[in-house]
């Protein structure tokens, strides 16, 4: 930090505004040769609709095949909650995060030297932490890593869990334990590694963003202690947990499904299940506010300097005041009524109110409860099962009329 006053905005530098943790990397160098994408990062719906019904349609065709798509085992394929919610509906999203992150998160990097908070002779040094996040994110040994790990998963996955379970359309029971089906094969080892891979990939993504965050709390920031977002001017950061927020609703949406599944399918009770929701809920919200307090260390010093500097400021001012207007009031040639003291007076309480009340994150409340209800909400459809549909036919009944 280097003080009190505002800066002056900045250009924006050619690296700055090609950040970006969407673009780039193996799977966007593959979008790009099957036509799934422009440089621009368009086609979005094409990559959507291909990549879902790659994952989706041959385990429905296979299924069909096998007489497993409405009946035939205890669980069919048209019947599975869980399959239809992961590929329909969490695929999607986390596709769609793509262009979202990519016109978010350029936009707040862009904003340190916009307001001034990287100073212009620690612009070499922001270059280079910015060149170093896009050097990982286009890293081809990182991703194929992550893509190992999602088939391992996969693998150890099912070798735990497939032996038991009532017969479905990609398991069924034989001489022994479950065997895989053929429409079972393509869902553990093609569909579950793809969203599996998109997830891992994503939490990578995540990596890069705290690592730069990391580097640049380093950096000496120029921090505005009177800015209005009661932050330093940082406050811009609390929007990169809403940009990752299709991410986060995919893995809610995916959890709804496994609990909606067995709720249909296994007896199960919705309030059996409240710690797994309360634990992902709560990981999930903190997996994007915890870079934020990073800079908790700068805030708190700015927050201390703020308060003295401000405070000895204050003194003086209304020292003066009360010699001018209340001891020698009588001797005071100027009127009372109209004054711009008293004006004055008042936006001194206005502006110590911000840096007195300035916060120790980034991070405005409201900011929070938005990103709490976008994650809850895949969840709220799970509150119907809690309430027979007959009472539920009533209510809406009484309502309409």
């Amino acid at each position: 930090m280097k003080g009190i006053n505002a800066s002056t905005t900045n250009p924006i530098l050619a690296d700055q505004s090609d950040f970006s943790l969407a673009l780039g990397g193996p799977l966007y160098q593959l979008y790009l040769r099957t036509n799934l994408v422009r440089p621009a990062f368009d086609l979005l719906l094409k990559r959507i609709v291909a990549i879902s019904l790659f994952c989706w349609t041959p385990l429905f065709l296979l299924s069909l095949a096998a007489g497993h798509a409405v009946g035939g085992v205890t669980i069919p394929f048209l019947f599975d909650l869980g399959v239809h919610t992961r590929f329909l509906v969490a695929v999607p999203l986390l596709i769609g995060a793509e262009p979202i992150v990519h016109q978010r998160m350029k936009s707040i990097v862009e904003q340190f030297f916009n307001r001034g908070i990287v100073c212009p002779g620690d612009r070499t040094r922001f270059e280079a932490i910015v060149g170093s996040a896009m050097r990982l994110r286009n890293s081809i040994f990182a991703e194929v890593c992550i893509f190992l790990f999602a088939i391992g998963i996969g693998s150890w996955a099912w070798q735990q869990n497939v032996v038991v379970g009532p017969s479905s359309w990609y398991a069924v029971k034989g001489s022994g334990p479950l065997r895989l089906t053929v429409a079972g094969f393509w869902y553990a080892f093609v569909s579950l590694t793809v969203l599996r891979f998109l997830i891992l990939r994503w939490f990578f993504r995540l990596f890069i963003w705290y690592r730069l965050l990391w580097q640049v709390r380093g950096l000496p920031l120029h921090l505005n202690l009177f800015h209005p977002d009661r932050a330093g001017g940082l406050g811009f950061l609390g929007g990169s947990a809403l940009a990752f927020s299709p991410v986060l609703i995919s893995q809610t949406v995916i959890l709804s499904g496994i609990i909606g599944e067995r709720i249909w399918h296994a007896g199960a009770r919705l309030p059996t299940f409240k710690i797994e929701i309360l634990g992902t809920v709560v990981f999930l919200i903190l997996l994007v506010l915890l870079p934020l307090v990073f800079f908790t260390p700068q805030l708190e010093e700015a927050h201390r300097l703020a308060t003295r500097e401000y405070g000895i400021l204050a003194s003086r001012y209304v020292d003066d005041f009360y010699h001018k207007w209340i001891r020698k009031n009588g001797d005071s040639v100027e009127p009372l009524l109209g004054t711009p003291d008293l004006q004055s007076l008042a936006d001194l309480g206005n502006t110590y109110a911000v840096v007195s009340r300035m916060r120790l994150l980034p991070l405005s409340k409201e900011t929070v409860l938005r990103l709490t209800i976008l994650v809850i909400l895949p969840l709220v459809p799970l509150t119907l099962t809690m309430v027979p549909l007959d009472a539920l036919v009533e209510k809406a009944v009484r309502l309409v009329l």
